[in-house]
């Protein structure tokens, strides 16, 4: 037996260490917690980082130093990004397949068609950034001597329960879209499921997406999304995630500051989306401007 063979048998496996991501870093739950995340059939997989009240607070306030930058970004420049991260998405095709797989108790082959759908998925809407003003905004028939523009603007931070079943690509169908919009998002990864989660936030951490824009945290879904609902500094929240039960509480708390609120809802993520998610969080800036009026006749321009 060669000595390259026997260092092989003796070789201990290096197990992940999976973090969250906040404001572009990868913290430990500032309550030093974690959580056992199993497979399909209760093998165990890793330590999952079980996020604090505190941890979700440090989310907010890294999202909200995020989007002034993100949200002036231009379209085009945002699309650019996003396609980024499909580039990095493919390049860890293969690691997303074993982590699908384990995650959704899918074959390879299954994992992998998942995968694939994701990347695409994201590419979609990446190509929306620089397309959705023409749909929602344009200019208003009006009576008078004006101008009269609608156009789309950023809600501001966005919370997003992620899909609790669909681990990556329900993941990627409620994210992507909040981002590509020009909002930020404080995302709480899937409670059974939060590998993929945590390791897209890996991805989004080495393509061009600026600290803060998407912050990924893990651990119990009702206990992070509460402090989210009712926070001051949050302008929306997408349920996805959550049960009826939950759903309807932190409905409740997110009234208080008049959140924008998207309900959960049946959804077959490998259907082709609308642009409901798209609009979902964008607000209509409506501008008038005088055409300006020449001579006694009236005659404008």
């Amino acid at each position: 037996m060669s000595a390259v063979d026997k260092s092989e048998q003796q070789r201990l496996s290096v197990f992940k260490t999976y973090k969250l991501y906040v404001g572009g870093k990868f913290p430990r739950s500032e309550s030093g917690r974690v959580y056992e995340v199993t497979d399909s059939k209760g093998k165990w997989l890793a330590n999952a980082p079980q996020s604090s009240r505190k941890d979700a607070r440090d989310a907010v306030v890294a999202a909200r130093k995020a989007f002034g930058g993100w949200s002036g970004a231009t379209a085009y420049n945002r699309g650019q990004v996003l396609y980024r991260v499909a580039e990095m998405l493919e390049g860890r095709r293969d690691q997303f397949v074993r982590e699908v797989a384990d995650a959704e108790g899918l074959g390879k082959s299954k994992a992998a068609a998942v995968v694939d759908a994701t990347i695409d998925r994201w590419v979609w809407y990446a190509g929306w950034t620089d397309k959705i003003a023409q749909v929602v905004g344009g200019g208003n028939p009006v009576a008078g001597p004006f101008f009269n523009l609608s156009s789309p603007e950023p809600t501001g931070v966005v919370a997003v329960l992620a899909p609790q079943e669909s681990s990556f690509l329900g993941l990627v169908s409620v994210v992507a879209p909040v981002i590509a919009t020009g909002n930020t998002a404080v995302v709480v990864a899937s409670e059974k499921s939060p590998l993929p989660a945590l390791s897209l936030a890996e991805v989004l951490a080495t393509s061009d997406v600026p600290g803060g824009v998407v912050n990924v945290l893990s651990g119990r879904t009702a206990e992070i999304a509460a402090p989210l609902a009712a926070h001051q500094d949050v302008n929306a929240i997408d349920l996805a995630g959550a049960d009826e039960a939950l759903a309807k509480e932190l409905e409740i708390a997110a009234a208080d500051n008049l959140k924008r609120v998207v309900r959960p809802q049946p959804v077959d993520y490998a259907e082709t989306p609308g642009t409901e998610r798209l609009t979902a969080f964008l607000e209509t800036k409506t501008v008038w401007h005088p055409t300006g009026a020449l001579g006694a006749s009236g005659s404008s321009y």
